[in-house]
């Protein structure tokens, strides 16, 4: 574990409510603490681009104090006729070529083992509608509707328009596939801490995946404008062992499996 990834990790520790996971935080700058493979992967690689975005402009802007006063009037009072360097024009040519090629190479590793699903151990059918969720765990014939509490229903540790009345369960270390699409509009399904993000697209099914290998509670919200109440269709997923989730799996099993959509 890096040193910059233990201060974030020990800055978490101090911050009340722990306990829900990753969820947004009031000034929050950065990413959520990751807690799947891929999230791992995006959250290195944009420290990654941090640094390469960093030497960038401390070199160009090294090389821009040391012209201006390098090559300023009152240095030079007869100026210099050169028109070109092709050595200097080799340089900037080669050296952003090189870095992009540099960048490249994790950006598709990343970009694969997004679009590539492992062998997954479960699958949840994620349908977006006009302004609630529609789960189905086609496996365990299990689908229930999935809608943002209202303020009044709230209970003191639940996060205003982030809670839901029935939450996603997965177990832990489990390959989960997510299919997702639509029954009205386009949506978005998407949890930051998993690094996670795939519309919903009518008459359409658009596939991922994520392995959250820490228990908790883990927040996300539809990311497509979809209409007025886009912003009142949060996510809530709840990583739990692999017995307990078998015990909400019988729990959900025997209990009135209804939704709006029939």
């Amino acid at each position: 574990m890096s040193a910059f990834r233990f201060l974030m990790g020990l800055t978490l520790l101090l911050l009340p409510s722990i306990g829900k996971a990753e969820y947004p935080r009031p000034w929050q700058m950065y990413y959520q603490e990751p807690v799947t493979p891929v999230m791992d992967h995006l959250y290195d690689f944009h420290r990654t681009l941090l640094v390469i975005e960093g030497i960038i402009v401390l070199l160009v802007a090294g090389l821009l104090i040391f012209v201006i006063f390098r090559f300023r009037a009152s240095r030079n009072p007869e100026p210099a006729h050169t028109a070109h360097n092709t050595l200097l024009e080799m340089i900037w040519t080669a050296v952003p070529v090189l870095v992009l090629v540099f960048i490249a190479f994790p950006s598709f590793k990343i970009l694969y083992m997004m679009d590539v699903t492992p062998k997954a151990e479960l699958t949840i059918k994620a349908t977006g509608n006009q302004w609630y969720w529609t789960y189905d765990y086609p496996d365990h014939n299990i689908h229930f509707d999935s809608n943002m509490m209202a303020e009044a229903q709230l209970k003191p540790d639940q996060f205003r328009l982030l809670e839901v009345d029935n939450r996603v369960f997965v177990p832990v270390n489990t390959n989960v596939r997510i299919i997702t699409t639509s029954s009205d509009v386009i949506h978005s399904w998407a949890v930051p801490a998993f690094g996670v993000k795939r519309d919903s697209v009518p008459g359409r099914l658009n596939e991922t995946w994520f392995n959250v290998r820490k228990e908790g509670v883990y927040y996300g919200q539809c990311s497509e404008l979809c209409g007025v109440r886009h912003g009142f269709m949060p996510i809530v997923v709840e990583a739990v062992s692999k017995a307990k989730f078998d015990q909400w799996l019988a729990s959900k099993k025997n209990a009135p499996q209804t939704h709006r959509g029939g």
